[in-house]
């Protein structure tokens, strides 16, 4: 069976959006180039960020068509991550809120790419 390891997300400046998640994650990259950056975690999955600019073949989609989810806990933890992103100032799209699939809220990176924090409902743990 296939399992998706390692997502690429096409950025405009991939040095601003190094730092951005270098936030985020708490932790630097394992690789960065003007034009391709990559975060590799301890589970073995990996971010990149590549510039729009450079990828081959060329970009033909905006971001904002898919999402980063980050699972946590218990709501307690989305209320605490979510309150580090709006004094970050990152732009919020949804205000940490219960849904059928659990509790989520959801803001931007500098590039429009959605970040989705996220406790899943009870059933679904």
């Amino acid at each position: 069976m296939l399992v998706p390891q390692f997502t690429i997300l096409y950025v405009a400046n991939p040095a601003r959006s190094a730092l951005f998640y270098r936030e985020l994650f708490g932790h630097p990259p394992v690789e960065e180039s003007p034009t391709f950056v990559m975060f590799v975690f301890e589970s073995g999955a990996r971010l990149a960020l590549w510039s729009s600019a450079t990828v081959e073949p060329a970009v033909t989609q905006s971001a904002g068509a898919m999402e980063l989810a980050f699972p946590l806990p218990d709501d307690a933890s989305v209320d605490t991550e979510f309150a580090k992103w709006q004094a970050r100032g990152l732009t919020i799209l949804q205000q940490p809120t219960k849904m059928e699939f659990g509790y989520t809220g959801m803001a931007l990176d500098p590039d429009g790419h959605r970040l989705r924090l996220y406790c899943p409902a009870p059933e679904l743990g």
